[in-house]
């Protein structure tokens, strides 16, 4: 009995001494090993770990969040990290938070961190493979395939449409010069959702009574993401179809592939019908889309239906939403700040008056609009953070990683690190100014991403921009109704505000 009295205390201790000594290279609590530095050194030397709420690690640090609390956290754990990247321990694996030019290149130069991490699983189901979330194999086949749809020539092609949406534009902002506020959320998306449907897919959305609940139902998909992302429980596809937004993401998901599918199916008609290239009902050239090269590569056996619909749903949300969102932020920054608008006009004034002649070459001239557009997306990036995961152990940044642990890349802190960009807050477009770059950490300012993995379509969406903000100064006084200190900023797979962005225009004469 005295030797079972004893030996009970003796195994009790033993068992904390062990996990004790496990839980030097595993987070016992957090079911995941812990990165260690590659030369020995406490890993604090080396990063910010970020302390969690709970004994569980950072878990439950996001439990009921809501968007814009996702952003004051994100922003929180970059100041308490103090200019230094940080560490967050989650159930099985950890995640390495990159608010730092310097360590962010050597991700975006690796040949082997292209795979994305979990916050991207949660947009397969909308998204499928596509280009955004595919990876190896796959994805080099599909970014090789698409990369021709991106050339010079087809931009050249699609000006002509970005000009007619522009017209069109024009016209519904003419009626609301007399109004005290026109809501920019509300005509800025019709515009890049029109400019993406015809110059992506090849099809006009005038007659598309759909587009409406399109926008409605990719804003309702982000939103159960987000959902998913502030609770930690909803990763599992279980949990989440008992207590989650099932139903209501299984039917935005439905309204959001049918109003793709009907569009594919509309192109496919086309493109068997060997109407491409030649002239439809009406005696008008059909002009090429970006559809056509996977429709083609579908002839070819290259690629399959589901790969189609996949890469358009991709093209749809990337090429629509941010841009929008772009858009929104830039004609605010010009509102606010009348000095840059004016010279702004000035440049802009100095293209032909005919708006169709203008050439690619000549928005390429306006230099200090094109300025404006990145200090716009420098201080309201529309993708906040992207992410990488490690498929195997490998060493980033001096850090042995285990497999499986997930990277952040904050765009949104990188570009405003006061040591790249001086008053990281204020609003500057002469930081582009090609003298004021010269000296600039190539990776400093990447809204699009970089390395082999950017955005393939950022040519396409700068000249989008320009053209539009060419169109709306040529005709308009910006003035602002909206104060940015009014506005609450959400963290989402794209960058929000909680309110609607308004400007009042005033119609320019002469």
């Amino acid at each position: 009995m005295f030797e079972l009295l004893l030996g009970v205390p003796l195994i009790v201790l033993l068992c904390c001494v062990l996990l004790r000594r496990l839980n030097r290279k595993y987070f016992v609590l957090s079911l995941c090993k812990r990165l260690q530095a590659e030369d020995g050194s406490p890993l604090e030397s080396k990063i910010a770990v970020m302390p969690g709420r709970t004994r569980f690690g950072n878990n439950f640090d996001l439990l009921n969040f809501t968007p814009s609390t996702v952003f004051n956290f994100m922003r929180d754990s970059c100041a308490n990290a103090r200019g230094r990247n940080y560490l967050w321990y989650f159930f099985g694996s950890p995640m390495y938070n990159v608010i730092r030019a310097e360590e962010a290149e050597e991700i975006f130069q690796s040949t082997k961190l292209l795979t994305k991490n979990v916050v991207y699983d949660l947009l397969r189901p909308f998204l499928g493979e596509g280009l955004l979330t595919s990876t190896d194999q796959k994805w080099h086949a599909r970014r090789k395939a698409l990369t021709p749809a991106f050339h010079f020539n087809v931009l050249q092609s699609f000006l002509a449409i970005f000009k007619e949406e522009c017209h069109k534009l024009v016209k519904v902002l003419h009626e609301s010069v007399e109004s005290e506020a026109l809501v920019l959320n509300q005509v800025i998306p019709q515009f890049t959702l029109n400019n993406i449907c015809e110059t992506a897919l090849g099809v006009k959305l005038d007659d598309m009574a759909e587009g409406f609940q399109y926008r409605e139902s990719i804003h309702a998909i982000e939103a159960v993401i987000l959902q998913r992302i502030c609770n930690p429980f909803l990763y599992n596809s279980l949990y989440f179809y008992l207590y989650g937004d099932y139903r209501k993401h299984i039917d935005s998901l439905k309204i959001a592939h049918d109003f793709s599918s009907s569009i594919i199916e509309r192109r496919r008609r086309d493109f068997k019908r060997k109407e491409l290239g030649g002239v439809d009902d009406f005696g008008k050239k059909q002009r090429y889309a970006m559809l056509d090269t996977l429709l083609a590569a579908e002839a070819d056996g290259q690629i399959d239906h589901q790969g189609i619909c996949d890469e358009v749903n991709t093209f749809m949300f990337e090429g629509y939403d941010t841009t929008s969102t772009c858009l929104i932020f830039t004609l605010l920054m010009l509102a606010l700040h009348e000095d840059v608008q004016e010279r702004c006009l000035e440049e802009v004034s100095a293209l032909p008056e005919d708006t169709d002649s203008i050439s690619v070459f000549q928005f390429n001239e306006l230099v200090f609009l094109e300025c404006v557009i990145k200090e716009s997306l420098r201080m309201f990036p529309s993708v906040p953070f992207i992410g990488r995961q490690c498929t195997e152990e490998c060493v980033v940044n001096g850090l042995v990683m285990p497999r499986d642990t997930h990277i952040n890349i904050h765009i949104y802190d990188i570009m405003r690190d006061p040591r790249h960009f001086p008053n990281p807050n204020a609003f500057q477009p002469e930081r582009f100014l090609p003298e004021n770059t010269v000296d600039r950490h190539p990776f400093a300012f990447v809204p699009f991403s970089a390395g082999q993995r950017n955005c393939i379509g950022q040519k396409f969406a700068i000249l989008e921009i320009k053209v539009l903000l060419a169109a709306v100064l040529r005709n308009f006084k910006i003035l602002p109704v909206t104060r940015f200190e009014d506005l609450t900023i959400e963290n989402g797979i794209v960058l929000r505000t909680q309110q609607k962005v308004k400007v009042k225009l005033v119609q320019r004469v002469g």
